[in-house]
């Protein structure tokens, strides 16, 4: 760049800040924010107004900083912009709305010479290009060349900055965006209108060249309205800019006599024609803009952080959720919990609350046949047995996967993000609807895993082998029972059925394979039920985490996206 006007060179290596703000575009671009968290839906806006700052105007600047000053000409309703550009240009190049409020494409007025800078997407890229006075619609930019403006000088007539249609609020917004140079209308009627105030004082942080047109003053009165708006002014950091008046009078051809707008004129062409100057303008408002699209760079990281916090929050709560159900769980099972009602009464059906505990106790020697016509004689029994197990299990399971999900559940509604991740997935609200056949199909898999423990203890030893030929399913049932009962929530009755079968059973077993056997054996089963069942709860909280996971963004985002900030803002700082 040449010189400012304070004679300091500002020289960037271009070619290097672009590759600095395309990085900074990636990381924008790839960030996402994949949560309902408050602020979320502001943080997704706020990022593709910065994409958009960087596509219309930071990139385009940067890739060609001579090229000419681009002035948007914005403003209130009915404020008389369009009128102004066709003053300023000496013919009608854009339409004064008559119906209010109106819909239409924005208007770009450059010298023929300068087309090559504005036919391609170089600046306004989300535009469509149309010439011939062919343009439909806001997302659509006229290209209209006039051979009064200067070739470093363009004007843009912007949509109104408080039109009360959305679309061309949005438009305004982003036109003002990719702004060197913002001529700002209003009248003596709106020029107190808060939202057009709101865009002034943004202009006025971001550092856009800002010039003020007081349009439409009743004759007599600008030596009243003109002090105000520039008290207003200097209050909004805005002393520096020039306050242009003009007085209501009758339009010649439309437009306004010349001496009303020479004024004006003269200003905008000492900007475009003093290299200086021009490149002061340039330069403050490349600057502004960067520090702005940063500081809203900023924000997003913010949010994102936030987002990874809510993430991390949600697993937690879902994980000591179904750590809890599984303590639980395994409480059930050494507590004697599992013994109650069904699973006792069954138990109580198979080996009788008297007559074997008298014939085991009389003569341990003659065991196996009591085994056998107790246990292996009553098939049905056993299987009734095993059968009640396997559903006294299930519902203990169901119970406490019920109670983790609906934890579960409290917590995320307590969070918005949460709460929108139960809405998406309905059956979050809920245990898996194959839980059931699960719990039985692993207990029955763990009965099983208790035979093959058995063979695995006797190999080896012939009396132990030969005994438990006879007798295998039904020592396999002792054993089963010396996992459950351990008599911590049974009571009275109960503990006589079974724990004092157990205990008997258990004075067999030890005899057969010796204490330290009915002790290794009794820890490996119940390790056994406990690592099958932590596996079942652990189906049922990977939902969660699974759901989570797919909607998690990435911790990496948030400092990414504020080193590609800070270095851009590096690289123009003066």
């Amino acid at each position: 760049m040449r010189p400012g006007p304070t004679g300091q060179d500002w020289r960037i290596d271009t070619a290097h800040v672009l590759d600095v703000a395309h990085a900074l575009r990636s990381r924008l671009d790839g960030a996402s924010l994949p949560l309902a968290t408050d602020g979320a839906d502001d943080a997704r806006r706020l990022a593709g107004d910065v994409l958009r700052q960087l596509d219309d105007y930071v990139v385009p600047r940067l890739r060609d900083i001579d090229a000419p000053v681009l002035a948007v000409v914005g403003g209130s309703t009915g404020s008389g912009k369009s009128t102004l550009v066709n003053s300023l240009v000496g013919r009608q190049v854009t339409t004064p709305g008559v119906l209010r409020p109106t819909t239409r494409s924005p208007v770009l007025v450059h010298h023929p010479d300068a087309a090559r800078w504005f036919d391609d997407d170089r600046v306004l890229g989300s535009f469509a290009r149309v010439r011939g006075g062919q343009a439909a619609g806001p997302q659509q930019l006229e290209l209209v060349d006039a051979e009064a403006l200067p070739p470093d000088l363009a004007l843009l007539d912007a949509p109104d900055v408080d039109s009360v249609v959305d679309l061309n609020r949005e438009t305004a917004v982003h036109l003002l965006d990719a702004a060197d140079l913002w001529i700002f209308v209003t009248t003596a009627a709106r020029y107190a209108d808060a939202v057009p105030w709101e865009h002034l004082r943004g202009a006025a942080t971001r550092g856009v060249g800002i010039g003020l047109v007081l349009n439409r003053v009743p004759s007599g009165s600008s030596d009243e309205v003109g002090p105000h708006l520039r008290t207003m002014l200097d209050d909004a950091g805005l002393d520096g800019a020039p306050l242009f008046v003009v007085e209501e009078q009758p339009l010649v051809a439309g437009r306004l006599p010349e001496e009303a707008v020479a004024p004006l004129r003269t200003w905008i062409g000492s900007l475009a024609g003093d290299h200086a100057a021009r490149d002061e303008l340039v330069r403050r408002s490349l600057v502004g803009a960067i520090d702005d699209l940063v500081r809203r760079t900023d924000h997003v990281a913010a949010v994102v952080d936030h987002q990874v916090a809510v993430a991390a929050w949600l697993e937690q709560g879902a994980v000591e959720s179904f750590v809890d159900c599984r303590r639980r769980l395994s409480e059930d099972v050494r507590d004697g919990t599992v013994m109650r009602g069904e699973v006792l009464a069954r138990w109580q059906d198979l080996v009788g609350t008297g007559e074997l505990l008298r014939q085991l106790q009389s003569r341990i020697g003659q065991w196996r046949d009591a085994v056998a016509a107790r246990l292996t004689g009553r098939a049905r029994s056993v299987e009734r047995f095993q059968g009640a197990v396997e559903s006294g299990i299930e519902v203990l399971v169901a119970e406490r996967v019920a109670a983790a999900v609906e934890r579960t559940c409290l917590l995320w509604r307590s969070e918005s993000g949460g709460a929108a991740l139960l809405d998406a997935h309905d059956d979050l609200r809920r245990p898996s609807e194959d839980l059931g056949s699960r719990t039985a199909r692993t207990v029955r898999e763990w009965q099983g895993a208790l035979l093959d423990m058995l063979r695995e203890e006797g190999s080896g030893k012939r009396t132990t082998a030969k005994v438990l030929s006879y007798g295998l399913n039904g020592v396999a049932l002792v054993l089963m029972v010396g996992v459950f009962a351990q008599t911590g929530g049974l009571t009275g009755a109960e503990v006589a059925i079974a724990g004092g079968s157990t205990a008997v059973g258990s004075t067999l077993l030890e005899a057969l394979l010796g204490d330290q056997a009915v002790r290794r054996l009794t820890l490996r089963a119940r390790a056994d039920l406990d690592r099958r069942l932590d596996e079942v709860i652990g189906a049922e909280q990977e939902r969660y985490t699974r759901t989570l996971d797919a909607s998690r963004p990435d911790p990496g985002d948030a400092d990414g996206l504020r080193a590609a900030g800070a270095e851009l803002r590096a690289q123009v700082a003066t």
